[in-house]
């Protein structure tokens, strides 16, 4: 299938979707901040940059899209019928990278702990376990 676009709607399209400051993960930094605890963001010295550093904790959360990191089982996380094998490709190569940046950290001694963009539509069940990650030794 054709994509239905044509290439100037495509790329104002895809020139508005940010790796940093996303919806989600501000939405997650201010329940964060509001349970108390403090963080730094985007350590350039860490495998992939992770969105949320808390270094005296050696705790990570990392805030993904479930489009672009294809979560599996989530309606959100399907392809587009246009283009199947670009984006196939492109979300593998998404999960490949997130699965190793996650290995050199856990190896590293980090605790990463991944919320899905799914996820935020139960609030209080995430703070919940987000506050429980956060505070477990």
């Amino acid at each position: 299938m054709i994509d239905t676009r044509t290439k100037e709607e495509r790329s104002e399209i895809m020139s508005m979707v940010h790796s940093k400051d996303t919806k989600p993960e501000l939405l997650i930094r201010r329940l964060i901040y509001g349970m108390g605890f403090r963080y730094r963001l985007h350590c350039k010295e860490l495998p992939g940059k992770p969105d949320i550093v808390m270094i005296g904790r050696k705790k990570i959360i990392d805030v993904r899209g479930c489009f672009w990191h294809g979560h599996e089982g989530c309606k959100y996380g399907r392809l587009p019928k246009s283009r199947e094998d670009f984006w196939k490709a492109k979300i593998d190569r998404n999960r490949e990278r997130d699965s190793k940046n996650q290995r050199m950290l856990n190896e590293a001694g980090w605790q990463v702990f991944v919320v899905w963009q799914c996820e935020l539509k139960d609030i209080e069940t995430l703070k919940t376990r987000l506050h429980e990650f956060i505070e477990a030794k």
